[in-house]
Order: C-alpha cells, then sequence, then structure tokens
C-alpha cells in the first residue's frame, strides 16, 4: 500500500467561501503597526522560520472559522481600532478573504496593513498564490520578507524584526505615523483568561 504524503495547500480548500481560518485576534494592538489597531493572525504558513513567534500557526488545518462579516463587525465595533493588520501565518494564502474583509474595514475608515513571508517581487510573479494582487490593491502598508534569526534588530527605532524585512508604504498619508518599535511586546488578557502575547519573542524574559 504507498503512502500518500500530506500536502499543506491541500488544506485550504477546506475553507468556505466568506470565512477565514485564524489563529487569533485582539484589538487595540500599539505593537502592530501605526495607532492602535486590531490584528488578526491568519491559519497556516508554509515557512517554518527558527525563531518564529507564532509556531502555532503554521499548520494549514482548521482552527477557528469566521466569517468575514462577523469579523467586520467584530473590528469595527470597538471605536478605537484605527487601522487592521494581518499577520500569521502567512496572510497572502487566504488573500481573497482578506482583501473583501479590507474592503469592508477601509469603508469605514480604517487602514490596513500585512505582514508577508513573500517578497513583494514574489508576489507580483505569475505562480504567487490566489488573490494576491486584489489585496495588494487594498494595502496601506506591507511588510514583507521572512523572519531571519540571525538578521534579527534589537532597536526601538526599527519597524521591522530582521533586517531583511522592508516596508512598503502605499498610502503616503500614513508617512508620519511610521513610528512603532518592533523590540516591544503587550500581552492582551482575553475574556477566558486566556493570554495572547504579540510582539517581538526576542525582547521576552518571562
Amino acid at each position: 500500500m504507498s503512502h500518500v504524503k500530506h500536502n499543506p495547500y491541500l488544506e485550504l480548500i477546506e475553507i468556505p467561501a466568506g470565512y477565514l481560518n485564524i489563529m487569533g485576534y485582539v484589538d487595540e494592538s500599539e505593537v502592530n503597526g501605526p495607532g492602535c489597531r486590531a490584528v488578526v493572525w491568519v491559519q497556516g504558513c508554509l515557512r517554518e522560520c527558527p525563531g518564529c513567534f507564532n509556531p502555532a500557526s503554521w499548520s494549514f488545518e482548521i482552527n477557528q472559522l469566521i466569517s468575514i462579516d462577523s469579523l467586520a463587525e467584530k473590528i469595527l465595533s470597538n471605536p478605537n481600532n484605527e487601522g487592521v493588520t494581518f499577520s500569521g501565518g502567512e496572510p497572502f494564502w487566504q488573500a481573497p478573504a482578506l482583501a473583501e474583509l479590507a474592503r469592508r474595514v477601509k469603508a469605514a475608515g480604517l487602514n490596513v496593513l500585512s505582514f508577508t513571508g513573500f517578497t513583494l517581487e514574489q508576489l507580483q510573479l505569475p505562480y504567487a498564490p490566489a488573490g494576491v494582487q486584489d489585496l495588494l490593491d487594498q494595502l496601506d502598508l506591507l511588510i514583507d520578507g521572512p523572519y531571519v534569526e540571525s538578521l534579527a534588530i534589537h532597536s526601538p527605532d526599527s519597524l521591522v524584526s530582521s533586517s531583511n524585512q522592508r516596508v512598503h508604504l502605499f498610502n503616503p498619508t500614513l508617512s508620519d505615523l511610521l513610528t512603532w518599535a518592533s523590540d516591544q511586546i503587550e500581552i492582551h488578557i482575553l475574556k477566558d483568561g486566556s493570554r495572547i502575547v504579540t510582539g517581538y519573542r526576542g525582547q521576552m524574559t518571562f
């Protein structure tokens, strides 16, 4: 009997139309982009970078299914959210759904940033994930490139966590807001008592 190798790409088929498969969500983050932001961590990434902050996001198996409608409503229900950040996992494996979510929140006046392990040049190639250009068209900011532990930056003046990463500013009206620090962390205590720690793990001492 032959062994069928598991293909993580196939797990993407299991996400129903109009839904996202996410690892986590928080409101009012100040270390994931300019100002006070909602952060959506999508589920699924193939890179498995050493030192990754979110190894729980690597699997493509269904974690938390949430509709685009519900997530947009959740984000917009908090008046302190000035923008939304997509992280992961790899956001561009769920580009079509995130593009629709971005349209919803931008229509309400929020800005949108996405992290990606791809470079911008890779995202513009013909074999990039489906729906990439649609998501790129909705972004105000893109931080590209994988996290490389040997190139880690430990500085309050850096917007990125490793020196190979780049900040692409697509919306020049945000140019005065590029002031967050990649070496900070936040701890969010959720209603069920669980914690989400976000920021740069290299600065954690507990």
